[in-house]
């Protein structure tokens, strides 16, 4: 390039002065636009709900295994369309998602935990595929977006339907959970809702890919609402999963109709997860999930 040629609008500026060095060997007058993010003596504990007591009896612990094994494998679930949704908006909506049912499983893990000693990460990647109590309709796999989204509007109508009854248990730890769950559970309701719509009211293909997911997810659904043993002993503390039922249905109606969707009818699945019979996919859920903490069990980083 010739020099008649060169640019020359743009010249090279002298670099500014640095701030003189404090003590430590840092810039004395430094400012990180990022503000002070060392970790160094974060408790990660302190972020969870709940009361910090410890577990009132084996049931309550039980019952709370119920609750945070369905956040924390949901949360999962969802955690794998990181980099895969069709939207990058989709991207971080899900991972938002995953990350608040991450949050109520670490609370509910923890509190289950205190009745016998064991963390919360002992309870997340040290039991076998038995000892989990999730149910099956957040075990069923991802599928496509569509499938995704069908299992999404019923697992976190139905945790709506359960949180705002939970926050009135006896039993204070149970009821703090829920009193911040409750309103993260109702934007992932609503993120739901809107897609089931937009996915129904687009185009033939998409029409065709949610009233299909539906059609799978559907089955899974009643065993959401089924009255164990547990909650009799629980009475008070625990809700009555059959006491769901109304408010999930007449939500989902509604939906449907905007939808101009059909309520899918057949068969029920006979479930078995609050019991440790799961779905066939969970075991292969549960060894990527684990494989890095039995891998190297006690490391820290």
């Amino acid at each position: 390039m010739s020099a008649e040629s060169r640019d020359t609008t743009q010249e090279i500026l002298p670099p500014e002065p640095s701030p003189a060095a404090d003590a430590t060997g840092s810039p004395a007058s430094w400012s990180d636009p990022h503000g002070d993010v060392t970790v160094d003596e974060l408790s990660l504990s302190a972020e969870l709900a709940g009361s910090g007591e410890r577990a009132a009896s084996a049931d309550i612990a039980e019952y709370a295994l119920w609750l945070g094994d369905d956040a924390l494998i949901l949360s999962q679930q969802l955690g794998a369309w990181i980099t895969y949704a069709p939207e990058l908006e989709e991207d971080v909506a899900l991972g938002n998602i995953a990350l608040d049912l991450l949050g109520h499983a670490r609370s509910f893990l923890r509190y289950a935990g205190s009745w016998d000693g064991r963390s919360e990460d002992d309870l997340a990647y040290f039991r076998d595929e038995p000892d989990f109590r999730s149910c099956w309709l957040v075990e069923q796999p991802n599928g496509d977006f569509a499938q995704t989204i069908a299992r999404q509007l019923l697992a976190s109508t139905y945790l709506l339907e359960l949180y705002s009854a939970l926050r009135a248990s006896t039993d204070p730890t149970f009821a703090a959970i829920a009193e911040k769950a409750v309103k993260e559970v109702d934007y992932h309701r609503d993120h739901a809702v809107q897609w089931t719509l937009r996915l129904a009211g687009g185009t033939e293909e998409s029409r065709r890919r949610i009233v299909r997911a539906f059609a799978d997810v559907w089955p899974y659904a009643a065993e959401l609402f089924r009255d164990e043993p547990l909650i009799d002993r629980l009475d008070g503390a625990a809700v009555r999963p059959s006491s769901l039922r109304p408010g999930f249905d007449a939500v989902i109606a509604a939906v449907f109709a905007e939808a101009e969707l059909e309520i899918p009818s057949g068969s029920v699945s006979a479930g078995g997860g609050r019991h440790g019979s799961h779905a066939s996919g969970l075991g292969h859920l549960l060894s990527e999930m684990q494989v890095l903490a039995r891998r190297h069990p006690g490391a820290t980083w």
